[in-house]
């Protein structure tokens, strides 16, 4: 047998592991249940490609991420190493020609979804395979507690049955200690060695500003550091807002969400790879398995959902072992905002229950009949038909997806799209010469600002309610202007598929898996707590806070946190900063911005002195962000 250094240095061109990937390697091939708990950019794919390529026979992945399966599977077909992802879309035939190339074609790798394991025929086939170790990826979608549930997950345990003497690999980036044990009993895993890496990034800096500008502020970290960045945001809407704001003032920027066709996604993609722009603005779609070792700045702009997304994120930073940071802006109304949003869309029991009983109506479906029948679906018409909330309503379908009581295709943004064709100055004269077209185009361009540049997902039922018409006028317009060659339109017919896995039973089918829900809920409310704890705590290290939820314990501060700089006098000049703030503050109230105009210092020092004077009572902040002193 190959030694692990001979196979890492052949296929990956290393001549040495990084650390904990030699010890993972060493339990795996010694026949050992195996957990992995590494950082994000950790290189946990090599804890199970080496050790299949020193054995014979296969290595069974089960990742949840289709993008980092087909991404993997590429990584390993150009290092000449066989390779397979059986992803959605794929006919049985097709699968079966692959689970047939599996067997007898010497191949090494064969990737699968959780979900793929419910189907018997499949799972028959892969019991005939010759595998030599089963590895779970982002393992913590087997726990409950764990921040991307799917209960596929639980499924995977039953391989054991199959596979007795062949080790399991569960990796993972992030998990709390009540995640580690409930991945362990989940996955029914024997006497499992743990292997974790610190938490703990010392190359990068967090820091935490409350701003009131959020885009000057932008600007200003970007001109500091001109190197590759990326920028998270909450919605694909504020993606291109902000990346056409940063390129009016002068950044190369394009932008990265899950509404863009592969072709875009790709295109956008390489763009920022290759450096032809300093920023990329994405959603949490952007990130799993991009591996850019030269970011310099990760910066979110809108509070995360929760801390192990904002540490993953973070950790795309500084891969390079270069000094990097990551920067979280907040405001005022930041928390309160996010709180009242993320409440008001999730679906509680009731909302589920009445929204799967009108599913099955709108779909005709008797009670005790549905099984394996498949719909075309338009989910913004049926919110619209039913008058149910859209987040609500899609965050309850991907419940019930979760389930497997449905299971719905993942296409709602790409089936409508829209491009104007001809200059503003053109439209606004089209509109002046048939009044009774305006309202409509006012309603898409005022919804729409990056219509003119691109292509852009297109919501009808949206502009209908604006505009005031139905939904078959703005159709009918839209035919009209795609005729004259006005714009440029594309509609099909659904913008998903829903496939029914249960037969219809109301009750029994919600009161089954409420319990799931709530915790679901439960879960979700705490980790909101945990970000608005990270963002207000303003007297310990931010480093230690992180370090803390995932159970890490720390006694020292790292210095170089946006905390850590204001208590180690690292700022120049801090007390003459703090005589020359107040000094301001006794004639008016002014903003950070005013304040920086005037003294003409770096933003940060004057940031972190105003932190300093917020905290020690000196100033108060108003209604409307102006800093005044504290009467």
């Amino acid at each position: 047998m190959p030694e692990a250094q001979e196979i890492l240095l052949k296929y990956w061109k290393h001549d040495s592991f990084r650390p904990l990937q030699k010890e993972i390697i060493d339990s795996v091939l010694n026949g050992q249940d195996t957990f992995a708990l590494l950082p994000t950019g950790g290189g946990k794919s090599i804890c199970f490609q080496v050790p299949s390529m020193m054995k014979e026979g296969v290595c069974l992945v089960i990742s949840p991420l289709v993008a980092l399966m087909k991404d993997q599977v590429a990584n390993l077909q150009k290092r000449n190493i066989k390779a397979i992802a059986l992803t959605g879309g794929i006919h049985t035939e097709e699968i079966i020609d692959l689970l047939d190339n599996c067997q007898y074609g010497n191949y090494k790798f064969l990737y699968l979804s959780p979900e793929r394991l419910q189907s018997d025929w499949i799972l028959e086939r892969i019991k005939n395979l010759p595998i030599n170790l089963i590895a779970i990826d982002e393992a913590h979608c087997v726990s409950q507690w764990g921040h991307d549930f799917r209960p596929a997950y639980l499924k995977i345990s039953e391989l054991k049955k199959y596979f007795p003497k062949i080790p399991f690999l569960a990796l993972t980036a992030t998990a709390t200690p009540r995640v580690i044990e409930d991945i362990k009993t989940e996955l029914g895993l024997k006497d499992p060695l743990l292997f974790q890496q610190s938490f703990e990034r010392k190359n990068i800096a967090y820091m935490v500003f409350e701003v009131e500008d959020k885009l000057y502020r932008t600007e200003q970290i970007l001109k500091k550091n001109p190197q590759p960045s990326i920028i998270y945001v909450r919605n694909r809407k504020s993606c291109l807002n902000l990346s056409t704001q940063l390129q009016s003032l002068g950044f190369t920027a394009t932008y990265y969400h899950g509404g863009l066709s592969s072709k875009e996604k790709d295109k956008n993609m390489q763009l920022w790879m290759s450096e032809q722009t300093q920023v990329i603005v994405a959603t949490n779609a952007f990130g799993m398995g991009i591996d850019k070792d030269n970011v310099k700045t990760v910066i979110h702009t809108q509070l995360p959902e929760n801390l192990e997304n904002y540490y993953q994120e973070s950790g795309r930073a500084g891969r390079n072992g270069e000094k990097a940071f990551s920067v979280l802006l907040f405001n005022n109304s930041d928390a309160n905002q996010t709180e009242q949003q993320f409440l008001s869309i999730l679906p509680d029991k009731k909302f589920l229950k009445t929204m799967y009983i009108k599913l099955c109506t709108y779909f005709q479906i008797a009670y005790g009949e549905g099984l394996d029948d498949s719909f075309s679906f338009k989910l913004n018409h049926f919110c619209h038909k039913y008058d149910f909330p859209t987040l609500k309503t899609y965050n309850a379908l991907q419940f019930l997806n979760q389930q497997g009581i449905i299971t719905m295709s993942q296409e709602f943004s790409e089936k409508i799209t829209l491009q104007f064709l001809i200059e503003s100055k053109e439209v606004i004269r089209y509109m002046s010469l048939n009044p009774n077209d305006e309202e409509i185009i006012l309603a898409i361009l005022r919804t729409y600002p990056g219509v003119y540049e691109m292509k852009t997902p297109f919501n009808l039922s949206l502009i209908a309610k604006k505009s005031q018409h139905t939904e078959e006028q703005v159709s009918a317009l839209l035919e009209k202007l795609k005729e004259k060659e006005i714009i440029e339109y594309k509609a099909k017919n659904n913008d998903a598929t829903i496939l029914f896995n249960e037969v219809r039973e109301d009750e029994l089918t919600i009161n089954r898996v409420s319990k799931y829900l709530e915790k679901q809920n439960e879960l979700k409310k705490e980790q909101l707590s945990s970000v608005l704890y990270y963002i207000k705590e303003n007297k310990t290290c931010k480093n230690r806070l992180i370090l803390d939820y995932f159970g890490e314990e720390t006694t020292e501060n790292c210095g170089v946190c946006s905390y850590c700089i204001t208590q180690k006098g690292k700022i120049t000049e801090a007390d003459s900063i703090a005589d020359k703030i107040l000094h301001l503050l006794k004639s008016t109230a002014l903003t950070s911005r005013e304040i920086q105009t005037q003294i003409k210092l770096d933003t940060n020092d004057i940031i972190l002195v105003l932190q300093e004077l917020l905290e020690n009572n000196h100033i108060t902040v108003l209604a409307n962000n102006k800093y005044t002193l504290k009467s």
